[in-house]
């Protein structure tokens, strides 16, 4: 594997980290800045989303009640084709809300990320499948 190639796997990897972690600290800008702006995500089977500042905004209203909440995630595969990429990342997710601070919510799946060489490497399409959620 070249340099460049290393490189790259670690800038995308960063980048799906990030995605978590800033959904995490609630840093919406910082989140905002890992996604493309014609991004196409998905959650479970909610209804598609198009947009990067509408996928945000969904996620800031998903996330309106939430004491805290943390982000396991894996990186399992990454493919880059030039300047695109396809990555799969296991994520298991707890959560606690401000309506129930004493339950812990569980949630399991897997993103299936495709993402786009811009200013940097950003989210351009995010598939979250829910494998279970508690």
């Amino acid at each position: 594997m070249s340099m460049d190639a290393l490189k790259d796997r670690l800038d995308i990897t960063d980048t799906l980290y990030r995605y978590g972690s800033s959904i995490d600290a609630g840093d919406l800008g910082g989140l905002r800045a890992i996604l493309a702006d014609d991004l196409h995500a998905r959650y479970g089977n909610g209804a598609p989303i198009t947009g990067a500042d509408a996928a945000v905004s969904w996620i800031a209203d998903s996330t309106r009640d939430a004491l805290w909440q943390h982000h396991f995630l894996s990186v399992y595969h990454v493919d880059i084709h030039g300047d695109r990429a396809s990555a799969l990342v296991y994520h298991t997710s707890h959560k606690a809300l401000r309506s129930a601070p004493g339950t812990v919510n569980v949630l399991v799946g897997r993103y299936r990320n495709e993402l786009v060489r811009l200013d940097g490497w950003k989210i351009s399409e995010l598939l979250m499948e829910v494998c279970r959620a508690d």
